[in-house]
């Protein structure tokens, strides 16, 4: 391209990991500027080919066009114990891993290290790409094993899918969370990240191009304020309403598909039972022999005879099911997840009666005493006849405006303030830590919670 400069920033992706095995990704994205004196901008997937010289639709993600030969090392204590290759994708699965060890890997294509030394990384004031110190750090420690009732910790992030393009606070909150996310992860042990949908919505209104449908969207909204972490750590998505086209007119599930490798990851569950597609996302996994997660989808069916995914009858069966046969013994916490709170004090959004009404008697039934959700962005706590519900929907956009329906939703604790949590499980409680950012010192804080009246309420808050 004549008189432009074009530059490519390369990413890594741990994109799966259980006690046994690893899904291992790689891919990019093309910025071009006028002059040396221009500012980086991202190129359009649909330009891509204009740039690269080469038919190309997209840079990363389980659909990107192969890069080339790639060698994909594991190491443990210094010695490789796994070799993969693959010159067709630009991701390989790693098998006959041990549970609850730490590895090391490398990514080779071509014969060369990827995204190896400083890398280049968007700088929210300067709106362009700079060099900052940043560098991966290319490490993951596998699950621990489905029998093995150890405790573990995990995060929860929601609403966080607003890209960092144009500054302004949403932005910068979400940058500022994606630091701590990434401080945390470190600090307390984080196996995983649930995210409560709501992953990708760019296009909520004017001021941002772009909706979510195309891999240069997924850029600023997911692998740019995660990318330290995106290597390291498995995300496990729930699907949000601004995920579809529930709110806006894009329905962006192919490309959660593309960039969570849904259907690598969740497609070979069906069959024995621990996922349920086609539409809709509904999956079971554990994390060691203490947890089992089970997300829900609850966005709305427009091509389906009924309300919501979870009111087909196939799916309504397969959570019946599956919360009723979840685990094993040793399994001491089922963990339903989604976007929508059956309950829900506002101050936007009120309860989902939909899942009260057909849900939450699956819930008493299997004993479950702790739920997760999103969608209203702000956080809560509720206790509703014995089950805890916890909403985190401030991880990118916050609504700082008090809730008004407190009695309704069982509500003992809320904040407006942008936040993601940190769970500790063990056989006696959890633990649910609401966190705000990173301190001056390095430390990570928590943010203010208050009941109803408006008193304090301490953190962390347990469930026993």
């Amino acid at each position: 391209m004549p008189g432009r400069e074009v530059h490519f920033e390369p990413f890594l992706h741990l994109a799966d990991l259980s006690s046994e095995d690893a899904l291992i990704a790689w891919g990019g994205f093309w910025f071009r500027r006028e002059s040396p004196d221009d500012g980086w901008h991202i190129v359009d997937d649909e330009e891509l080919s204009e740039v690269t010289g080469e038919p190309r639709t997209e840079s990363i993600g389980a659909q990107s066009e192969s890069f080339g030969h790639a060698v994909v090392e594991v190491e443990r204590d210094g010695e490789v114990v796994a070799r993969v290759e693959s010159a067709d994708h630009n991701f390989v699965r790693v098998t006959d891993l041990e549970p609850d060890t730490e590895y090391r890997y490398r990514v080779l294509v071509d014969g060369k290290p990827w995204a190896d030394g400083e890398r280049w990384d968007w700088d929210i004031d300067e709106a362009t790409l700079v060099r900052a110190g940043g560098s991966y750090d290319n490490r993951f420690r596998t699950f621990p094993a489905t029998d093995a009732p150890v405790p573990v910790t995990f995060a929860v992030l929601g609403d966080f899918g607003i890209g960092i393009y144009e500054g302004g606070e949403d932005g910068e909150r979400q940058l500022r969370l994606g630091a701590a996310l990434e401080r945390a992860a470190t600090v307390h042990d984080v196996r995983l990240v649930l995210t409560v949908g709501d992953n990708i919505y760019l296009g909520d209104d004017d001021t941002v191009a772009g909706s979510g449908d195309e891999d240069d969207d997924w850029y600023p909204s997911f692998y740019q304020p995660y990318r330290y972490l995106l290597n390291r750590i498995p995300f496990f998505p729930a699907v949000g309403n601004h995920d579809t086209e529930d709110t806006e007119s894009s329905d962006d599930r192919d490309q959660l598909d593309d960039n969570y490798f849904l259907e690598h990851r969740f497609r070979p569950w069906v069959e024995a039972g621990r996922a349920s597609l086609d539409p809709g996302l509904f999956y079971r996994f554990g994390l060691g022999g203490l947890v089992e997660f089970v997300c829900i989808d609850t966005s709305l069916a427009n091509e389906l005879d009924v309300e919501h995914y979870f009111d087909s009858h196939e799916h309504l069966e397969w959570v019946r099911e599956t919360l009723r046969s979840a685990g094993g013994e040793s399994t001491r916490w089922r963990i339903p997840f989604s976007h929508h709170p059956p309950y829900c004090a506002g101050p936007k959004h009120g309860s989902t009666w939909g899942m009260v009404e057909r849900l939450v008697p699956l819930f008493h039934e299997a004993g479950v005493r702790f739920m997760l959700a999103g969608h209203e962005h702000n956080f809560q706590y509720s206790v509703v006849d014995g089950i805890h519900y916890v909403i985190s929907g401030a991880g990118g956009k916050l609504r700082p405006e008090p809730p008004t329906e407190f009695e309704t939703a069982g509500t003992r604790a809320w904040a407006g303030t942008g936040h993601f949590l940190i769970v500790e499980a063990d056989e006696e409680q959890i633990r649910v830590h609401p966190v705000g950012e990173v301190g001056d010192d390095g430390s990570l804080r928590a943010i203010e919670l208050r009941d109803p009246e408006g008193a304090a309420v301490e953190a962390p808050l347990v469930v026993r």
